[in-house]
């Protein structure tokens, strides 16, 4: 996890230094993910996950829309603003990272939303049950080594990261830009 977190701040300061006309124009946060994922992209080649891809609201999983269980058990069809994975090329660790970003502007029950499936992206499994076998997908899509939520805060010039593993916040911090 701690490599995956060097790659993403290391992608997200040259974001912030590189983008910071873009971010402070107001414009969407879609634009935003598409420009920070080509820095994560750029980072993720030069390391041991060089085959790995960076794609933003990747909603697909071996054809199938990606979904997830939430805590009340429901089946939920998800597409993260950015996800690093292997597109099914690399079924032994498909999904790497899940990022979601939200403006600061954004409704507080649409955060909890996006931090809710941060969670339930970053379960090892379900239940205790696992559906992978080694050699096809499992239905629904959890396993990720990291989770990354990503608040802007244009007006204050700041960030709030959180990062999520194994279902659980690790810890969150504040970024001037």
């Amino acid at each position: 996890m701690n490599q995956l977190i060097n790659i993403f701040e290391k992608a997200n300061r040259i974001f912030l230094d590189k983008e910071k006309n873009l971010i402070l124009s107001g414009v969407s946060e879609r634009t935003l993910c598409g420009s920070l994922m080509q820095y994560i992209q750029k980072e993720i080649k030069t390391t041991k996950y060089n085959r790995y891809y960076v794609d933003v609201e990747y909603n697909r999983n071996n054809g199938k829309i990606k979904t997830i269980i939430n805590k009340e058990k429901e089946v939920i069809p998800i597409n993260c603003d950015i996800i690093v994975h292997s597109r099914g090329e690399i079924i032994e660790k498909d999904n790497l990272i899940a990022i979601e970003m939200k403006k600061s502007t954004a409704r507080k029950k649409e955060k909890i939303k996006d931090k809710n499936r941060l969670i339930a992206l970053s379960k090892e499994k379900y239940d205790d049950v696992w559906s992978y076998d080694g050699k096809s997908f499992p239905e629904h899509v959890c396993g990720y080594r990291l989770g990354i939520y990503y608040e802007i805060d244009d007006r204050k010039r700041q960030l709030l990261i959180e990062y999520y593993s194994q279902g659980i916040l690790h810890y969150g911090k504040e970024v001037k830009f």
